[in-house]
């Protein structure tokens, strides 16, 4: 008998004797031995001498003969050979491999028990060692494994507390199921594969990889890809171990190769799709039958794509989505729109399907009429498409649609579009109305929407969805108005003054206390840009009691009490703006005069000149005090000189009046921010002085025209002049003469300059700086008419003309 045939194990080795009486296997005989190899043969053949080897151990044996140059001799006697045929041995073959089924069948019985008793560690170890040897000698051995039924009972050893004997165990049922289809089938019985999965996301990482490269063997029969993409989380796992970063490299590959095989599976693509792995899903868009690809565009849109998925898609699929949406069936034109409809949310991918030719079938599908029009419903995902390609910003006023090369923004094109927004349902109108917003909002094209929109008569029924009970297109039509508004303010004025509600419902917007304040935005600032100076609009509003809501709302901004975003600075502007209005009707509406006196809004419009960086704010605040500062000659309080009476008549020494004090230096007489507006009581003149040095020139032109009004005729010019220099004004208003911004701000600096050059001492000072009396020459020969009248008074003041008016006076 020859020496032990060991069993190698974790756990140690077992000797032949301890083997056999554990397994009952029956002894192996010497002559089953190759005298070479030590080891039972498989394939023995006899030499001309009667001794047998293993053929492959021979065969070796004899190239070492020949490559040593050496004659073949038998390994066993040493003598020379004259042949090296060899001879099957068929008998001793036939002899061995019964022995080797008995015995296989009976490690096999012994490995049964091992598995489902509560065996120790060490004899389930090396009952999977045997079952893994009895595996791997070929297929027909792994159909004996099955048939001995110890599958389930490895299978169960995946809960055993050992982490020794689950990895065993893993890697068991890994080599008897490789090649195998029916050993995987029944693996595929119970809760095996789930329980599989559970090693991906929760084992250890000897764990993992034994489990993912199972998998990855299970994955090759179809049958048991659709088992394993069945068990929940099962292919979300494989897609992060796939583009893990932390797990090692070979993991990692097999992750993918298993994913790679479940994609066999449509069902189980759908499944990756929505985790985040597209690849598959496009391959059967673009690949598939055209059932297979309406299935596939259908999932596509529905799902939930990140951006950069929606740029893959893009570049990937985009051409045959849209192809199939300019002539696929009904169906299938659904599916691809759904699908569009996501990729053109995203900004990037929204570029690429224009670049890719979506705009002129889109364009079409939203005209069509009569057989091959779109259902409403579809109309509806083109509308949403064509507003999320207008949102992209890309130049589409350059993209042809039809051989008349006309584009998205000629007037038929937009005629068409106000048509559908006035007979469809609220979706595909507030969809429509938000492409209408994003032409509008870019200055490139705002006119030719304008021009198609005065060309249609469309402006009483865009207004009329200010009403509408739909928020969303609610917002989206105020602001579409307010994006025309600054092109189309008298007509969107008359338009609100000829119809009822329209005007209330936009005030009411602007009340609501938890209301959107991006719709309060946009309203406020539609409001603001209509004409300023209409004092019939003004009346309006005061009759609905506007102002009193816009005072309350800039009061709680300036508070803080209104949450902070994006739109709180445009609201504020707005409202700002709206507010503003009041000052430009004081002549004529003294319910005007009064609102500004009793909301005390002169120190509203002096604090918010402070306002850096809102510069719209700063501009209309300082126009709004110059407006209120023209009104404080005609409200200022001049006192009235008591009676003399009787007694003064006859004896004069009783007529000495009492001097009265606290009277305004400009307006001669009692004044007060609130009360009559005056610039210089309410302390704003230090405020507008610091706007002259804004960068923004219309800030400094509204600031330098406000204190212009306290120069204006009818005042005490000294005493403004005087007022200036305390707030030191005098330079700030010479610099802005000397910068030359513009023509207007030209006019205003000089029209100040010549009114405070006609103080002598001033003149006298000014006439020495060469700068002044530089632009003042420039404007005396380059303004215009009016500019250059002044520009020469002024020169005059400071010597540099001769004054004839002067000596003209003397010689009369």
């Amino acid at each position: 008998m020859a020496e032990a045939w060991d069993v190698n194990d974790d756990s140690g080795s077992y000797s032949d004797e301890v083997y056999h009486e554990k397994s009952h296997q029956e002894p192996i005989y010497e002559s089953f031995l190759c005298p070479l190899t030590k080891q039972v043969m498989r394939d023995p053949v006899t030499l001309e001498n009667g001794q047998t080897f293993e053929r492959e151990a021979i065969e070796k044996w004899f190239k070492e003969c020949r490559d040593s140059g050496r004659r073949p001799i038998c390994p066993s006697t040493l003598k020379e050979l004259h042949s090296t045929d060899l001879n099957p041995s068929i008998a001793l073959r036939n002899t061995i491999e019964e022995w080797t089924k008995r015995n296989e069948a009976a490690q096999l019985d012994n490995a049964w028990r091992s598995l489902s008793s509560g065996s120790s560690e060490t004899d389930i170890l090396q009952a999977l060692n045997l079952v893994q040897r009895i595996s791997q000698k070929n297929r027909s051995h792994k159909h004996v494994v099955h048939n001995a039924e110890v599958i389930p009972m490895i299978a169960e050893m995946l809960k055993n507390s050992s982490r020794k004997v689950r990895c065993k165990s893993l890697e068991t049922l890994r080599i008897v199921a490789e090649g195998d289809t029916d050993s995987k089938e029944a693996m595929a019985d119970g809760d095996t594969i789930r329980t599989i999965v559970k090693f991906l996301s929760h084992g250890l990482s000897q764990e993992k990889e034994e489990a993912v490269f199972f998998l990855y063997e299970l994955s090759k029969s179809e049958y048991l890809s659709e088992k394993i993409g069945a068990v929940n989380g099962a292919i979300l796992i494989l897609v992060g171990m796939a583009s893990s970063k932390s797990e090692n490299l070979l993991t990692v590959e097999r992750a993918e190769k298993t994913l790679e095989n479940l994609a066999k599976c449509e069902i189980n693509v759908k499944q990756m799709a929505e985790n985040g792995r597209l690849q598959p899903l496009l391959r059967l868009l673009l690949e598939g039958s055209p059932e297979t690809q309406l299935e596939m565009a259908a999932c596509l849109g529905e799902l939930v794509l990140s951006n950069d998925m929606k740029v893959l898609v893009a570049r990937t699929a985009g051409s045959s989505l849209i192809d199939v949406m300019r002539s696929g069936s009904l169906q299938a034109r659904e599916a691809a729109l759904k699908s569009l409809s996501q990729i053109s949310s995203y900004e990037a991918s929204a570029k690429i399907v224009i670049q890719k030719g979506i705009l002129p079938p889109l364009i079409k599908d939203l005209f069509a009429v009569g057989s091959s029009h779109l259902p409403m419903r579809l109309k509806e995902v083109s509308a949403t498409i064509l507003a999320n390609l207008v949102a992209s910003g890309v130049n589409l006023e350059s993209i042809p649609l039809d051989l008349d090369r006309q584009t998205i923004v000629s007037e038929s094109v937009v005629e068409n579009l106000l048509h559908l927004i006035s007979n469809t349902g609220p979706a595909i109108e507030c969809k429509l109305l938000q492409v209408l917003v994003g032409l509008t909002s870019s200055s490139m094209t705002v006119e030719n929407i304008v021009a198609a929109i005065r060309s249609s008569g469309a402006t009483i029924s865009l207004i009329q969805f200010i009403e509408a009970p739909q928020r969303e297109l609610r917002v989206t039509s105020i602001k579409l108005l307010h994006n025309i508004s600054p092109y189309m303010g008298r007509e969107l004025a008359d338009a609100f003054l000829g119809t009822a509600g329209q005007l209330g419902s936009l005030i009411r917007v602007i009340q609501e206390n938890n209301g959107s304040l991006e719709e309060q935005a946009a309203a406020a600032g539609l409001l603001a840009e209509l004409p300023e100076k209409d004092p019939v609009l003004t009346r309006r509003l005061l009759d609905e009691g506007a102002f009193d809501i816009v005072i309350n709302k800039v009061t709680r901004i300036r508070q803080g009490e209104t949450r902070s975003n994006r739109f709180v600075n445009p609201y504020l502007e707005g409202l700002v703006t709206i507010l503003s209005r009041l000052t430009y009707v004081l002549e004529r509406e003294l319910h005007a005069v009064t609102i500004c006196q009793e909301h005390n809004l002169g120190v509203h419009f002096t604090d918010m000149l402070q306002y850096n960086g809102l510069d719209r704010v700063q501009t209309v605040s300082a126009r709004a005090l110059e407006n209120l500062s023209r009104q404080s000659k005609h409200l200022t309080r001049i006192p009235v000189p008591r009676d003399p009476g009787f007694c003064c008549a006859i004896f004069p020494c009783f007529n000495n009046e009492p001097a009265i004090i606290g009277l305004c230096r400009v307006h001669g007489g009692i004044c007060s921010m609130r009360e009559s507006f005056c610039l210089v009581e309410g302390k704003a003149l230090a405020k507008l002085v610091a706007c002259l040095d804004h960068e923004n020139g219309k800030v400094v032109e509204a600031a330098l025209a406000a204190m212009c009004t306290l120069l204006e005729d009818g005042q005490n010019l000294d005493a403004a002049v005087q007022i200036l220099v305390e707030a030191e004004g005098i330079k700030p208003i010479l610099d802005v003469l000397t910068e030359n911004r513009t023509e207007t701000l030209r006019y205003r600096a000089i029209w100040a300059v010549e009114r405070i050059l006609r103080i002598d001492e001033i003149a006298y000072e000014v006439s020495g700086d060469q700068n002044i009396g530089t632009a003042l020459v420039e404007a005396f020969r380059h303004a215009d008419n009016q500019t250059k009248q002044l520009a020469e008074k002024a020169l005059k003041h400071i010597d540099k003309l001769p004054n004839f008016s002067g000596i003209f006076q003397k010689v009369g």
